[in-house]
């Protein structure tokens, strides 16, 4: 599995020892010029790039033709398709409206499960798959993976929740062996070790051990027991002065080591 950290703007540089690959958030191409130099930079360099839609971020997608002008721009090798938070149908018909939009040769489209139970999170998985889509996300904070585990600690019973839901992909052979999967942060940093077997997931993405450090906590031998309350859109501006970079960095090789990765 391929591991992308995301941190604030002034360990940007610092970023590229310890991420496999660069994740890309568009709508901060817009406003912040060393972000978008860096990734100018890295395209240069020939690291491999992950362009997101910024949902997370903004709560929606970002605006349609400013994400189009990005991805002919900087040509990411993946680009996710605008879906929506935990609506099957509107994600699926997104989806649909993308197979005829054109993006540069280099770059995969991927599409994102969003749902409000496993029943629609499987249709809309098949309905990618008809699609013919070869790249697939799985986020992570749907409040459904509470139903297949219904854990007093919301954050591990939604991380065991994901689990569960992809560990059934792969053990029922629902994925075809040309399509990937990638996963979309992390409610329990010790989850990513539960996939070391599932060869399907070839990339994943979380800032849990970068918010960790902002917030001061080291982690410990299970990482954390909650996920950091704090917010990175709230810390992107963080001066370097200001960031315990040991304890970044020892949360970093933390997260390698308790997932065995």
């Amino acid at each position: 599995m391929k591991i992308s950290h995301e941190v604030p703007f002034s360990l940007l540089e610092k970023s590229r020892k310890f991420n496999d690959y660069d994740y890309c958030l568009p709508h901060l191409l817009d406003q912040n010029e060393e972000y978008k130099n860096f990734f100018y930079e890295s395209k240069k360099m020939g690291r491999y790039i992950i362009m997101d839609n910024s949902l997370h971020e903004l709560g929606k997608a970002y605006d349609t033709d400013r994400l189009l002008h990005w991805v002919n721009e900087l040509k990411p090798d993946e680009f996710i398709v605008p879906d929506v938070w935990e609506d099957c149908e509107g994600s699926i018909e997104n989806a649909r409206e993308w197979l005829n939009i054109d993006l540069p040769e280099e770059t995969t489209k991927v599409v994102v499960v969003q749902a409000k139970n496993e029943e629609e999170a499987l249709t809309c998985f098949y309905s990618y798959l008809n699609y013919g889509y070869k790249k697939i996300a799985i986020s992570y904070g749907a409040s459904w993976y509470n139903k297949i585990c219904p854990h007093p600690n919301k954050d591990f019973g939604k991380a065991i929740g994901r689990f569960t839901f992809v560990n059934g992909l792969h053990h029922q052979d629902r994925i075809p062996k040309d399509v990937k999967l990638h996963l979309l942060g992390t409610s329990w940093p010790l989850e990513f070790g539960m996939y070391k077997n599932i060869p399907e997931i070839e990339t994943i993405d979380t800032s849990n051990p970068i918010m960790a450090a902002i917030g001061e906590i080291p982690y410990h031998n299970l990482g954390l027991n909650a996920k950091p309350k704090a917010n990175m859109n709230d810390f992107q501006d963080m001066s370097i002065e200001s960031i315990n970079i040991d304890l970044v960095e020892y949360n970093v090789e933390q997260f390698r080591k308790i997932n065995n990765i």
